[in-house]
């Protein structure tokens, strides 16, 4: 039996950030880290990602333990390194140092060769306005659906 695709969204990046530029990142797990995230128990609520001596890291990502997991589990929410190369480690720093502008992971999947990637986006942060007019864009194309289907 095939287990279905892990794709796990962060929902709130969307609406609170105005995404620039995407990469997507390996991130560096613990055996028990990747048996959860294959059976899709994690979550990116929260979720933000720093630099510390040239390397990023996601902090608050949330994977829960793994069940049959005994002693050697992991913690569910510790600090994650993400692998990108070099060139885009130096875009991303260079995107941070402008104001307003922050690095949020948007998306954690598994690739075909069975790893986990997690897509990063150099992100702006919406202003109380622009987060209305989301929601105002959002509710019209629900309701040009609904037209079409008639």
């Amino acid at each position: 039996m095939k287990q279905p695709p892990v794709n796990i969204k962060n929902k709130r990046a969307t609406f609170d950030y105005e995404l620039v530029d995407t990469y997507t990142a390996g991130i560096v797990l613990t055996g028990t880290e990747i048996k959860s995230i294959r059976l899709g128990k994690a979550s990116l609520v929260d979720t933000f990602c720093y630099f510390v001596k040239g390397e990023l890291w996601v902090k608050n990502m949330h994977v829960a333990e793994y069940f049959y997991g005994s002693y050697n589990n992991h913690t569910a929410r510790r600090e994650r390194k993400l692998l990108l190369n070099k060139k885009e480690i130096e875009k991303l720093q260079r995107g941070t140092k402008d104001p307003g502008f922050t690095i949020v992971p948007v998306r954690l999947f598994i690739n075909e060769k069975g790893l986990a990637k997690l897509v990063v986006a150099l992100a702006k942060g919406k202003k109380e306005y622009d987060k209305r007019e989301s929601i105002k864009e959002k509710d019209d194309r629900r309701d040009m659906a609904r037209m079409f289907k008639r």
